[in-house]
């Protein structure tokens, strides 16, 4: 049997921070938003980190599938990007004009994405999605927006839910929210909302939190083009979670179609801050008149880091490597559940996967698991995607494997 983590200077620390910090940790890295079940299980703040691995505040080290919530694509501390990022520190970073490294960044971008004709910057996924719904906007001159339920496109109040705090109806009043892969139903809304609709957001497949990931139905997104084609609507990409770990080309390039716009974030730059929405020349006009930028928005240093980034990405083929390495981990554990009579499905895309024991529909059993695991050094989460990263070994797998299967161990003989 393993050691089991224990983590009381990360409570002390927590207990500090709820004293000046809103929620001690806020947002989706916070104990509140569902994803750390029991809390107990985990830890709260880490120390170090290296690679694939997390060391936090008590010194216990997890293989971690978490990857900062994705930007860490090729592990933490990559000496190429870090290099990059402290060559141009040395030069420049946030100053009155932009460093034109902004440019070589663009032309990187334009030349790597399928869709792209221009790269606009920003800092956060959330920036991008918003910018892509404000560009569709200015561009159609209506207001409807159309998402596929269970998505996630950032936080900003249009993409939030009527019954969130401090979101107000007009907040959402023109959203329309439609099932993923229903062609008829989507077909029903623009029938209904003739004219009236600027874009469909949406992520490549369906990845969202709390349920069994899900891919396009066969055709599907041929379908969906011709519609927005038809109709004159924009089709917006949300890749800020799938970028790269599918398609260099972008995510609809590996889905076989091409989007209007489509945002990148969380590893395009191995975890220096920026983002880019990418978009058809038809568009340019319509994003350079929005009133939408931010001081820090062409800061050097992260474009630096992601032309790093983006090369070393292209030289390792970094998508074939990720989905080989997640397809060696899903078999590991499938097995290991099915040695102890769990069903695990593992779904989506094998780089970027979801996890849920299937046995129990109250997902009871499911949280026990994942704490086990946690506990004996393997970062997963409740109920969230989980990432690859390159730096992650066969040994780093069989390693998982092994603790997966002792935590099997331990749930089948709590619940014989």
């Amino acid at each position: 049997m393993r050691k089991i983590y224990e983590y009381p200077k990360s409570r002390a620390a927590f207990e500090r921070a709820c004293k000046v910090i809103p929620s001690g940790i806020y947002g989706h890295q916070g104990p509140t938003e569902g994803c750390y079940v029991p809390v107990e299980a985990f830890p709260l703040y880490s120390s170090k980190a290296q690679g694939t691995y997390l060391w936090d505040l008590d010194g216990n080290r997890f293989i971690d599938y978490m990857c900062a919530y994705g930007p860490n694509i090729l592990g933490y501390n990559d000496p190429d990007v870090d290099e990059a990022a402290a060559r141009q520190r040395a030069i420049s970073d946030c100053t009155t004009l932009p460093n034109p490294i902004m440019i070589d960044f663009a032309d990187l971008l334009v030349d790597t994405v399928a869709c792209a004709d221009w790269a606009f910057f920003a800092k956060n996924g959330n920036d991008v999605t918003t910018g892509a719904i404000m560009t569709a906007r200015a561009y159609t001159h209506r207001k409807k927006i159309v998402f596929f339920k269970g998505y996630y496109h950032g936080v900003s109040p249009w993409t939030q839910k009527i019954d969130y705090a401090g979101v107000i109806p007009e907040d959402v009043a023109n959203n329309i929210y439609v099932r993923w892969n229903d062609f008829e139903e989507l077909s029903q809304v623009f029938e209904d909302n003739r004219g009236q609709i600027a874009a469909i957001i949406a992520q490549p497949y369906m990845h969202g939190n709390f349920m069994d990931n899900e891919l396009p139905a066969e055709g599907f997104w041929a379908k969906v083009r011709k519609l927005c084609d038809d109709t004159g609507t924009v089709l917006i990409i949300d890749d800020v979670r799938a970028g790269f770990r599918l398609d260099m080309a972008g995510s609809d390039h590996y889905f076989g179609f091409e989007a209007d716009l489509i945002c990148f974030c969380k590893a395009l730059a191995n975890g220096y801050n920026v983002s880019a929405l990418c978009g058809k020349e038809f568009l340019k006009n319509a994003i350079s008149g929005l009133s939408y930028t931010g001081s820090y928005w062409m800061s050097a240093v992260p474009f630096a880091a992601g032309i790093a980034c983006i090369q070393k990405m292209k030289k390792l083929g970094m998508p074939r490597l990720l989905i080989d390495k997640g397809e060696k981990l899903k078999a590991g554990l499938i097995e290991a559940g099915r040695k102890y009579g769990f069903d695990l499905h593992v779904t989506g895309v094998p780089s970027l996967f979801y996890l849920r024991i299937a046995d129990d529909p109250s997902l009871m059993l499911h949280q026990e698991w994942i704490a086990e695991c946690v506990k004996r050094g393997v970062f997963f989460t409740s109920h969230h995607n989980h990432f690859i990263n390159a730096a992650l070994t066969d040994a780093d797998i069989a390693e998982t494997v092994e603790i997966a299967d002792e935590a099997f161990s331990v749930v089948r003989d709590r619940h014989s």
